[in-house]
């Protein structure tokens, strides 16, 4: 579940990537991010339930820190 959903939240932030960098339109970078965030969130997750706390909290203040940059730059 978690890594279809890794898989899914990854498709949707290079898709806005792409798509900032082929036409130059970066309006879409605060979704980007907020979904970059959310996909640090679930890999963080993850660490945490294959018991390795050290990558998990680290992915965890990383989602939190990105998801804090797309609320305040959109």
């Amino acid at each position: 579940m978690l890594t279809v959903l890794r898989i899914i939240l990854a498709i949707i932030v290079v898709t806005f990537g792409i798509y900032g960098l082929v036409t130059g339109n970066h309006e879409l970078s605060p979704y980007m991010f907020f979904f970059l965030g959310l996909m640090f969130m679930v890999i963080g997750f993850s660490e945490f339930k294959v018991k390795r706390q050290g990558n998990a909290v680290i992915c965890i203040i990383a989602s939190i820190f990105v998801l804090f940059v797309a609320v305040f730059t959109g």
